[in-house]
């Protein structure tokens, strides 16, 4: 991946690339241009000293006087400071201002001989083999009726023009550098001038990314970038409003999601979990978030509510139902459901709504059993006094002894009756001062309500000669309802002599632990089944209906008590083992 680098690495070396071009572009075509004018000026120079010499040298040519014309260079040559030279068109040299002509090369392959003989001007520029030196050589034609007869060369050394070049030079170098370097400068003030206002857009953009909304950028004298920066403003601030209030909308809805003691699941199409409330959670037994995004035969190990999610995805009904959970105990949930859409109208998935009603389906059975129970309990009497009351209307001169026992029939029916309405107005009578905390309750001797009881009891546990034990100490006591909990201790003590046998042994025993009060009623007789224990303190529940009936029980005592236990706001309990006994107990708090 290629490496990143920061905006003024960019901006700063390209505008100094740009200064450095242009300087050495400026510096080489100056230096160039001098120096063509300076060997312009110095062709010219020369140019015009051979043409002064022109008439003077043409004199001695006709005839031919070497040895002047080579006096005449040299004092010519000495007095302007030029070498000149004069050569024949064979290329000899007759003249020369710096050496003797007899020893010098021949000179007609000299380029500006060449060109001087062929009546042109000549100008060349080389190193001198005699002088070994760079010279200028300018050379021009000497005619006698346009005929070239001789050559003469003007020539001046160009080692001074490059001094005086690179004199130049220099000082133009001096110049470029420190112009480079205020260029330099400026270029870093432009750079970072360019690159501050987007850094500053950068880091404010760093704040938006981070969730920081309410960070503004300060403005900048630049109109684009103070322009953007406005425009990034104004966004953050709008996006804070919304996130504001989506957030708002969210804590609240989360809200009302949390209070509800229905459970509220959302699952997508594709029966994944896509939001579930605290309530649906606890009904699974697990954590929301333990749920999220999971699918439902993942997490929901049940069949039937998996089949109800899958009809209601499949479906575009409304959809309810009771599902059975088998889950932490035996649970039953109505389910329904309605569809989820988006704003579009395009359908996401369903909403189901979950609600507990164990509790409810229980009190329906409880009420059904109930009205079955009382009709049945009210019915069988009534039926067989109604027989009997008949059979005595009808029975004309019937024998006094069966009259006797007909009536004794219906007086028997009738006390059972009675004893149903009065424990009926009991059970009535407790619930209504239970919901009014009519309960007259204050500190009274657990022990002296135990003796009560069992005084009241003494007759009928001794007609089977049952020993009735007490476990209780003086010093506990509790504020209670002394009555209520007399009628609650007989009702369990008769309850354990009806199913004690003959000789056999009750024991009642109150103890403190851990901040609550137990008061136990233990029998040693038949037992009970566990399958019927948890509805032994059902209202006319019996476990065995034909015998409860021969012990004149009407099926409420134990309602009865577990009414006046959440009176006191505490509980009831029963353990029972088939063929040893039972156990029911009170547990009433202390504090």
């Amino acid at each position: 991946m290629k490496k990143k680098k920061r905006l003024l690495r960019h901006l700063f070396p390209s505008y100094l690339l740009i200064t450095l071009i242009s300087l050495v572009a400026v510096t080489w075509f100056a230096s160039s241009s001098i120096r063509n004018f300076f060997l312009e000026q110095t062709a010219v120079d020369l140019l015009t000293r051979a043409r002064l010499l022109e008439n003077q040298i043409l004199q001695f040519l006709g005839p031919l006087e070497n040895r002047l014309i080579d006096a005449m260079c040299k004092e010519i040559g000495v007095s302007s400071a030029t070498r000149i030279t004069v050569i024949l068109p064979s290329g000899r040299v007759i003249g020369d201002s710096d050496e003797d002509p007899v020893i010098m090369d021949n000179h007609a392959l000299r380029p500006e001989v060449i060109a001087a003989r062929k009546g042109n001007v000549g100008q060349s520029i080389r190193r001198s083999t005699t002088l070994q030196k760079r010279m200028m050589y300018v050379a021009i034609p000497l005619k006698d009726k346009e005929k070239t007869i001789a050559v003469i060369r003007a020539a001046l050394p160009v080692t001074a023009i490059d001094q005086a070049l690179k004199s130049i030079q220099i000082k133009i170098m001096l110049g470029g550098l420190f112009i480079a370097l205020l260029a330099a400068g400026i270029s870093l003030y432009v750079s970072r001038r360019i690159s501050r206002p987007i850094e500053n857009l950068k880091q404010g953009a760093d704040f938006f990314a981070r969730g920081d909304l309410s960070h503004r950028m300060p403005g900048t004298d630049l109109v684009e970038i103070d322009s953007l920066i406005e425009a990034l403003n104004q966004m953050a601030g709008q996006l804070e409003d919304r996130l504001n209030t989506i957030v708002r909308q969210k804590n609240e809805l989360t809200a009302v999601l949390s209070s509800m003691t229905e459970g509220v699941m959302a699952v997508d199409m594709k029966e994944r979990i896509i939001s579930i409330n605290k309530a649906a959670a606890r009904i699974f037994e697990t954590l929301p978030e333990n749920l999220l995004n999971r699918s439902i035969p993942e997490v929901i190990r049940n069949p039937d509510l998996q089949k109800f999610i899958n009809n209601a995805l499949s479906s575009n009904k409304n959809l309810e139902e009771d599902i059975t959970l088998y889950q932490g105990g035996e649970r039953i949930l109505y389910v329904h459901n309605t569809p989820l859409e988006d704003p579009d109208g395009q359908r996401r998935g369903i909403l189901v709504v979950i609600n507990d009603v164990t509790h409810l389906r229980k009190l329906e059975n409880m009420r059904k059993d109930f009205a079955a129970n009382v009709s049945h309990e009210i019915k069988t009497p009534l039926t067989a006094i109604k027989g009997f009351v008949e059979t005595l209307r009808t029975g004309e001169g019937a024998e006094p002894k069966e009259t006797d026992r007909f009536l004794a029939i219906i007086e028997k029916h009738v006390n059972r009756l009675t004893a149903i309405v009065e424990d009926l107005m009991k059970l009535s009578k407790i619930e209504q001062e239970d919901e009014k905390s009519d309960i007259h309750l204050e500190e009274s001797s657990v022990k002296n309500v135990i003796l009560s009881a069992v005084q009241t009891c003494r007759a009928k546990a001794d007609a089977k000669e049952i020993t009735v034990d007490i476990v209780c100490t003086e010093d506990i006591s509790l504020r209670l309802d002394s009555r209520l909990m007399a009628q609650a201790m007989v009702n369990l003590l008769d309850n354990a002599i009806n199913y004690s046998s003959e000789n056999g042994e009750i024991q009642i025993s109150a103890s403190l632990r851990e901040k609550e009060l137990r008061i136990s009623v233990q029998d040693h007789g038949i037992g009970i089944p566990k399958e019927h224990l948890s509805r032994l303190f059902e209202r006319f529940y019996r476990v065995d209906k034909a015998r409860s009936r021969e012990l004149g029980g009407t099926g409420l005592g134990l309602a009865i008590v577990k009414h006046i236990a959440h009176a006191h706001g505490g509980r009831v309990s029963v353990e029972s083992t088939l063929g040893k006994g039972s156990t029911f107990s009170m547990h009433l708090p202390t504090g």
